[in-house]
């Protein structure tokens, strides 16, 4: 008994040296509910009460039906003195700011978050992210233009925070910037299973004064430089290849989500197999016309078929 009459006494000091000011973040257990109320031991001197409008975003919130005695509580001061003696809190408030610092923190980490649209709007889309309505513009909602947006009613999307502005109360939220870094990271996959002297083919999709990018699929370009794309020297791109044409390539590099190809080395690495093919033919011709049987000078060979 002795014990807890000192922790009470303990509690009593801590409570009448205790300062607490209007926004305040303050813990307290329920020891009373109503449907007009809620009461909170706060271990202070004065009691905190929590009005029903405040104590939650839901308009179906019941504190006699959702609430329990000795259960925990997080609120905001938003009085000093609710003309009875006591500390008028507010849960909602608390619950906002709390959602603005997990919302800048959110944004911060670049995390990842998934949320529910609850409605299409004149230019994007509005969903809740901790609670808290946020605006999704239409240049954010994919990596490609989507001109009608009604089919992402009820869509789940995951998004970043992209800015965060309590003062405005105002979250904005990106799933194109979701979107782009999930494609990024398939493509690195792509590149990494790409293996340097692997020859492919693919499409030219652009020409540079530096050299040509070529499509060779799955999302995957690579680059051809100039000094690449001929065992003779080149002096335009435009000289070898043209946009839309079809080439082979070989693999010289994969570096950095980066795909380097090379028409010269290919050239190169087929040349003596080209040459072989070239000997092997003209041996045959040469066989095919020994066949024939030998080639004769002489004399009645030459008068052979002239009338005298």
């Amino acid at each position: 008994m002795a014990e807890e009459s000192m922790k009470d006494f303990e509690r009593e000091i801590e409570a009448s040296v205790r300062k607490v000011y209007e926004g305040d973040i303050m813990q307290g257990t329920v020891i009373g509910i109503s449907d007009d109320e809620v009461t909170l031991d706060l271990n202070y001197y004065a009691q905190g009460i929590i009005r029903s409008g405040n104590l939650s975003n839901d308009p179906g919130f019941r504190a006699t039906e959702q609430l329990r005695y000795g259960q925990t509580l997080t609120a905001k001061v938003i009085r000093l003195d609710d003309g009875r003696g006591n500390l008028e809190l507010s849960i909602r408030e608390a619950d906002d700011d709390l959602a603005w610092e997990r919302l800048a923190k959110l944004r911060d980490d670049k995390e990842i978050i998934n949320v529910k649209v609850r409605e299409v709007v004149k230019g994007g889309l509005v969903a809740y992210a901790e609670g808290l309505r946020g605006f999704i513009p239409a240049s954010q909602v994919s990596t490609s233009y989507v001109e009608d947006l009604s089919s992402y009613a009820g869509a789940s999307l995951p998004v970043i925070v992209r800015d965060v502005k309590p003062e405005k109360k105002q979250v904005i939220l990106s799933a194109r910037e979701v979107a782009i870094e999930r494609e990024r990271q398939e493509r690195d996959h792509r590149i990494a299973m790409l293996t340097p002297g692997e020859v492919v083919e693919g499409i030219v999709e652009s020409i540079q004064p530096y050299g040509a990018f070529v499509d060779i699929g799955d999302g995957v370009s690579g680059l051809i430089h100039i000094s690449q794309l001929s065992s003779r020297k080149v002096g335009s791109v435009n000289e070898v290849l043209k946009e839309g044409q079809r080439v082979r390539a070989k693999i010289t590099k994969t570096d950095e989500g980066r795909v380097s190809l090379s028409i010269r080395a290919l050239e190169e690495e087929e040349a003596p197999a080209r040459e072989a093919a070239e000997e092997e033919k003209v041996s045959k011709e040469i066989e095919q016309y020994s066949d024939k049987g030998e080639a004769s000078t002489s004399l009645g060979d030459l008068l052979k078929g002239i009338k005298l």
